[in-house]
């Protein structure tokens, strides 16, 4: 499978995406170069498509196969289906619940058979998580040490409004859909869909 071994740090700051963004606290001092050189139409929407693959760690086969389901889907326009459809990923409902402190941590945490949905184990994090479905951690998983230091991390993060978790137990929900409003992701979708219509 392809991987981008690009530092975290430098993407972020080529992207103008803050480290927060990715579940990191760290800042980076350095400023990126790309403030001098005016950028055309077409980078700008480049931007925002690789913005949104870097975010949520999909790469461009799988990302264009989300957009082409959003295109079908009847509500909503197709950038904020889009969005929604990216935001519905095992992986990043793990990361969303404060399960693990990145997106890259929440996938490997779904690949190692750690995760139950509706009580049945899924190692797929591109796996769409659907509304009323139960999210929770392997019984002899929860008292690992790992996912200690993981919820110390992830302590002070809020989990969005239409996820339900109980950090005690390990477990969440999802109550509904994501609206656009929701997802706190600094991408335009709007960039994205005039991208793949040229």
């Amino acid at each position: 499978m392809a991987r981008d071994m690009t530092p975290v740090l430098k993407r972020c700051r080529v992207l103008g995406i803050e480290p927060g963004v990715m579940g990191l606290d760290k800042k980076s001092n350095r400023t990126s170069g790309t403030g001098r050189r005016k950028i055309s139409e077409y980078g700008e929407q480049l931007r925002e498509k690789q913005k949104a693959k870097f975010i949520y760690g999909v790469t461009e086969k799988p990302f264009r196969n989300y957009f082409k389901r959003a295109q079908k889907l009847k509500y909503g326009t197709t950038g904020e289906n889009l969005m929604i459809l990216l935001e519905q990923r095992l992986d990043n409902i793990v990361f969303r619940l404060g399960f693990a402190r990145t997106r890259k941590e929440a996938r490997q945490i779904v690949d190692h058979k750690m995760v139950l949905v509706n009580g049945k184990r899924v190692n797929i994090p591109s796996y769409l998580v659907s509304v009323g479905d139960k999210i929770e951690i392997k019984e002899n998983k929860k008292t690992s040490q790992r996912l200690k230091d993981v919820l110390e991390a992830t302590n002070g993060r809020l989990v969005p409004g239409w996820l339900e978790s109980d950090r005690d137990n390990l477990t969440g929900s999802v109550k509904e859909i994501p609206s656009r409003d929701q997802i706190d992701v600094p991408v335009n979708e709007v960039q994205i869909v005039e991208l793949y219509s040229k």
